[in-house]
């Protein structure tokens, strides 16, 4: 072999295997290496699907729920350039027998949140406070709502519940950041222990089945609500029903004034939704209606009732089908899942004798409504944490906290039953309106909703006590009267077993 080639004393056979075990390696590299990347580059789509859920969203708000507070939220957010979402099952006008009365702090929120419209073309009334009627003595006394600087009366409103949802609806459709969604929401939307949005089932030909996503969800669909098992601690206490007919062209006692008739075994509610229309409801105490609702009217019920309401609930009970609704409690619990706030119904209840339920929701709508405001990107979770800590505090010092345990305690009085403690307390409390001034703005204040104020209530409510040990005391003869303090024993027990319960019950803690 001739020596020249490269002067290399390798043989020329030594170079050629090399060469081959060269290629060898760099097509085994190579292989290895494009299996990488063709795993890489397979797996590339999968994250981009990933990040584009993430970032594709159908709205910043989904609204559950197209009552007075679901709209009311839906309208105020899309005012403040927020893209919403509306679920409602049934857009229909709803024909309730409760949710007919706003007291002045609540009208005066609904101007506020600029929704007056929504009472256009309802034939509703204008409320001036109550008259109460105490059937054991045939006297009445009338509690005026406050007056402004001018000396005209602070005004509430009232009307036939659906009209007034279709209303704000009307409202909420006029909003071109509002979408309407005809469907039943059947879950939320987790995802990382947060709510990210809803399933939907839609209410058309196929009952498509959609997720519609958004950073916040606002749970907000009633009484009846099925979200919030997985949302709300607190469980739904029912102890009576209230029973609804109107009553057609009934002469008033006082014009503009709602009448509230102690009557046993509970309260009786009447007050005019429209210029024609009155309704009444019928406290009925128990779990369970009597199986003849209407030989009850008729029996126990109308006799009890003022001379110039009984011809007209006759009539009624004997013209109009029987309609029900439970009367239901449920604490306020703090909400501090990511993603989701519960308004309304579906979150707090109280006994409607005091029509307070819509103003609280409004009042609630409000307090949100200034804080998005302040929190311009909602997927900002922390921001949102520390929004509904501040919502579940705000309440307990404000509007929520009095007019709950001012519903629940007033209840527990006109309905004592057969419990003598609570019963001189009912007396105390009828007789105390009468001592006027303070005695009636005080609380006239609380039930109006416009200073709800919790020491004014717990001033209030132990004043009304000690005036019970007073009335109590002054019918005993003298000889008797040394057992004063056990009197004051009694009442103020009685006071307690009904106040302190309801105090505990607002004391959720946030976790």
């Amino acid at each position: 072999m001739d020596v020249s080639m490269g002067g290399s004393w390798l043989p020329y056979q030594w170079s050629q295997s090399s060469m081959v075990v060269s290629c060898c390696v760099v097509t085994f590299v190579g292989a290895i290496g494009w299996r990488s990347l063709r795993k890489h580059v397979h797996r590339r789509p999968a994250q981009s699907t990933s990040m584009e859920k993430q970032v594709t969203e159908d709205a910043d708000v989904i609204v559950v729920g197209a009552g007075v507070v679901g709209n009311a939220m839906a309208i105020s957010l899309a005012r403040d350039g927020r893209r919403v979402v509306l679920v409602e099952r049934d857009w229909s006008e709803p024909d309730r027998i409760v949710g007919e009365l706003l007291q002045p702090g609540g009208f005066k929120v609904l101007k506020h949140l600029g929704l007056e419209g929504s009472l256009e073309g309802t034939d509703c009334h204008r409320t001036h406070g109550y008259v109460i009627h105490n059937c054991e003595t045939k006297e009445k006394v009338d509690i005026p709502y406050p007056v402004d600087n001018d000396g005209a009366p602070i005004e509430g409103r009232a009307f036939h519940h659906g009209r007034f949802i279709s209303g704000l609806r009307r409202l909420a459709k006029e909003e071109t950041l509002v979408q309407p969604v005809h469907g039943s929401v059947t879950s939320l939307l987790r995802e990382d222990n947060a709510v990210r949005g809803v399933v939907c089932r839609l209410k058309d030909s196929d009952s498509t089945v959609r997720e519609y996503r958004a950073p916040l969800t606002v749970v907000a669909d009633g009484c009846f609500s099925n979200l919030r098992k997985s949302l709300v601690s607190t469980q739904v206490q029912s102890r009576s029903h209230f029973v609804g007919m109107v009553m057609h062209n009934c002469p008033q006692y006082r014009a503009h004034f709602a009448e509230v008739t102690l009557a046993s075994p509970a309260p009786v509610l009447m007050y005019q939704i429209s210029s024609t229309s009155t309704r009444v409801l019928v406290d009925i105490p128990g779990a369970k209606l009597p199986s003849d609702v209407k030989g009850y009217l008729n029996d126990s019920i109308a006799p009890q009732l003022p001379d110039h309401l009984r011809g007209p609930f006759l009539e009624a009970v004997a013209t109009q089908p029987v309609r029900s609704m439970p009367n239901s409690f449920l604490p306020a619990a703090a909400v501090l899942q990511e993603g989701v706030i519960v308004l309304g119904d579906a979150y707090n209840m109280r006994h409607p004798l005091t029509g307070a339920g819509m103003s609280v929701g409004l009042h609630d709508v409000e307090f949100w409504k200034r804080s998005l405001r302040d929190t311009p990107d909602l997927h900002d979770a922390h921001a949102l944490l520390q929004s509904q800590k501040m919502f579940h505090w705000h309440r307990k010092t404000s509007h929520a906290f009095t007019t709950n345990c001012l519903a629940q305690a007033l209840y527990a009085l006109f309905a004592a039953g057969d419990d003598d403690g609570l019963r001189s307390l009912r007396r105390a409390c009828f007789r105390y309106f009468f001592l006027g001034g303070d005695c009636t703005a005080g609380p006239v204040s609380l039930l109006s909703i416009l200073q709800p104020n919790p020491w004014t209530l717990v001033r209030h409510y132990f004043s009304v006590c000690a005036y019970g040990v007073y009335l109590d005391t002054c019918d005993l003869p003298l000889w008797k009267r040394p057992m004063a303090p056990w009197i004051a024993a009694r009442l103020v027990w009685a006071s307690l077993k009904v106040a302190v319960p309801l105090a505990l019950s607002e004391m959720h803690r946030p976790s």
